[in-house]
């Protein structure tokens, strides 16, 4: 272990997920188990450069790991998006006597530390919490399993009204670059279809879909959208062509909007931001820079800080095609 390091700060940026605490809660107590300090961090970057910092010990983060949200609040922070921004910024941790960074976000959150390290050589680990799980170099972030399973409830309540009523259902969940909540509710859920951004279905598939359903005695259909699919400009716009082209269909939209972000995270979750929290603070003290900590294949791996940033993550295809056989 390096001795270089003497403390750890621990921010969350962008869009809350759930799990978010327990990262905090795991980077905290792994600070504490190796003898370094650690502040937490409010308001992400914006809390940087007002100083906004406090410090955190084991018994500051009881009772947290079962919490939605952010104790550290969040904020998207225009200000750090300039120079003079991040010079405020990297002056404050000097003063407050921080080595290394522990951030947890998405895609714009690692930009901004990506930055932060190239012009200051500030130490940086990531921790990606999202619940779109659109980050490259992990099967899961976090929050996305708790957000699988808040989606999977709702859609299976609003079944019992489709089938009640004989309706057809639009319900459109996050995923604006990504269809991984879509894909995986939607089976979970028995969605008759799934239109996902990865896959441009096209209106004409989608209307010889329902009627193949209504033909094969189907008197209610659930169709899950991704915010992000190309087919049509909103699930609004996808329900007055269908209600136009088939009549026979009554016609409901739901948008779970940010529903999917809240609530207690699930048990896979917790764990998972766990293990990243700890390998997080000892790669930094193990000297290295510049990564983000991630799922694979089971493993809490290191991958480039800039490759989580340009690569893109995969729907599985295999999925696809469960998807299509199962919905028949």
């Amino acid at each position: 272990m390096s001795v270089n390091i003497k403390k750890i700060g621990v921010l969350t940026s962008g869009g809350d997920s759930p799990g978010m605490n327990a990262a905090i809660r795991a980077v905290v107590r792994t600070c504490a188990f190796h003898n370094i300090e650690c502040a937490g961090i409010y308001r992400g970057y914006q809390g940087m450069i007002e100083g906004d910092f406090k410090e955190m010990g084991p018994r500051s983060v009881n009772n947290i790991i079962n919490k939605g949200g952010t104790i550290l609040k969040s904020a998207r922070s225009k200000e750090f998006m300039t120079p003079e921004g991040r010079a405020k910024a990297h002056e404050n941790l000097k003063k407050s006597g921080i080595d290394a960074l522990v951030v947890i976000g998405g895609n714009g959150s690692f930009t901004g530390g990506l930055i932060f390290n190239q012009e200051y050589g500030f130490p940086i680990i990531g921790i990606p919490g999202t619940i779109d799980n659109d980050i490259y170099g992990t099967s899961h972030t976090l929050g996305y399993d708790t957000a699988l399973n808040t989606v999977v409830e709702v859609i299976d309540k609003i079944r019992d009204t489709a089938s009640s009523h004989n309706r057809l259902f639009f319900i459109e969940v996050m995923g604006r670059d990504a269809g991984h909540i879509a894909l995986n509710a939607g089976i979970g859920a028995g969605a008759e279809e799934i239109l996902i951004p990865e896959e441009d279905m096209g209106l004409d598939r989608l209307l010889d879909s329902l009627r193949k359903s209504k033909a094969s005695g189907k008197s209610s259909s659930i169709v899950v959208i991704a915010e992000g699919d190309k087919i049509g400009k909103n699930a609004f716009e996808l329900k007055d062509y269908v209600e136009e082209n088939m009549p026979e269909y009554d016609v409901r939209v739901s948008i779970l909007g940010h529903m999917q972000r809240g609530g207690s995270p699930s048990c896979f979750d917790r764990v998972l931001a766990s293990r990243l929290g700890v390998k997080a603070v000892e790669s930094l003290l193990e000297g290295k820079s510049n990564y983000m900590a991630g799922l694979v294949k089971d493993e809490i791996v290191l991958t480039p800080l800039e490759q989580a940033v340009k690569g893109k993550s995969q729907v599985d295809k295999e999925l696809i095609r469960v998807s299509d056989i199962v919905s028949i």
